[in-house]
């Protein structure tokens, strides 16, 4: 018999507690007021020249953005993205920072993928957490489980637009170089949180630069 998908709740559950304690206990890390959703911001993470370099470093690998759709996602995420170079310092620097941060292993992480927005381009409202029952859980069950805590930072200023939209909750934030923003993906009982729905509105004017590091319940890979 197939045994049914796992959704990973438990391990979820766990994880949240000890990183929402954690964060608590942070005075660095600001909690974003809303019952629905966890997410924190930390303002002055990234300083300027481990911005610049992050900066530097995604124009070398920036692609038009996968997505698990190729039939819809094409006007879906508009973006340009790439995993950008592990091996180089200022990138095991600002990782091994995020994963200090959290308490989360190392080992649990993804790859820092950096994403760039030129104007007209967005990612429309979407989650981090996969779907158990979509068709590649069981894929990303066998390399790491489902996602738990997404750390996203900004690198650069944008002259007009390039918001980070969580519509379900009414929070707007606008990118500020060297600003990092964490959420939990689950809530405390460890399903998938539908408040965190999130997006990234239209640049109008500029370019907007951001990297992501996405954490799953085991080690990854």
């Amino acid at each position: 018999m197939t045994r049914p998908p796992r959704n990973d709740a438990a391990a979820l559950a766990r994880l949240g507690e000890a990183v929402r304690a954690r964060l608590a206990a942070d005075p660095a890390a600001y909690k974003v007021p809303v019952e629905s959703a966890e997410i924190f911001a930390i303002g002055g993470f990234l300083s300027t020249s481990e911005c610049t370099r992050l900066i530097e470093l995604i124009d070398v690998v920036a692609r038009p953005s996968p997505v698990y759709d190729p039939e819809t996602g094409g006007a879906y995420r508009t973006s340009y993205s790439g995993d950008i170079d592990p091996l180089d310092s200022v990138v095991r620097m600002v990782e091994r920072r995020i994963c200090d941060l959290l308490g989360i292993d190392p080992a649990w992480g993804e790859l820092v993928q950096g994403q760039r927005y030129r104007p007209g381009q967005e990612f429309h409202a979407h989650y981090d957490w996969f779907d158990p029952a979509a068709f590649y859980w069981p894929m990303e069950q066998a390399r790491g489980g489902q996602r738990s805590w997404t750390a996203m930072a900004y690198l650069n200023e944008v002259e007009e637009g390039g918001i980070t939209d969580f519509p379900n909750i009414g929070i707007n934030i606008p990118p500020q170089a060297g600003a990092l923003l964490v959420w939990n993906n689950a809530r405390p009982d460890g399903t998938p949180n539908p408040a965190v729905v999130h997006a990234a509105r239209p640049v109008v004017q500029g370019v907007k630069y951001v990297v992501t590091k996405w954490f799953r319940t085991r080690p990854w890979g």
